[in-house]
């Protein structure tokens, strides 16, 4: 029988959390969990039983609770949005202004 490992906080977190936004990014990718496991270092059983205890809201004192994560995902996806429109804003900003250089007519 192998040895029971006693993962951190922090790597289950992370690993849930991984989980959770490559779900969120791509839903019918699969091999998720391998992928984090391998990328962690940690059992894709164990990471499984970690994101299914988080979902249900029963991973007391190892994450964070569902409606908080639930609250962080939807913030999180909010700012990348935030962050795509300012980029296309400073884009767009930098083309106008070239116009209206004088020296670029020439």
């Amino acid at each position: 029988m192998p040895a029971h490992r006693r993962y951190s906080r922090e790597v289950i977190e992370r690993g849930v959390q991984l989980v959770l936004e490559m779900r969120e990014e791509s839903p019918k990718r699969s091999g998720v969990m391998r992928e984090v496991g391998e990328l962690l270092g940690v059992h894709p059983e164990a990471l499984r039983h970690w994101v299914r205890k988080a979902e249900t809201g029963g991973l007391h004192g190892a994450g964070v609770a569902s409606a908080d994560a639930e609250l962080i995902r939807k913030l999180e996806k909010e700012n990348a949005e935030l962050r795509r429109a300012n980029s296309v804003l400073k884009a767009a900003a930098a083309m106008f202004a070239s116009e209206l250089n004088p020296r670029s007519h020439f």
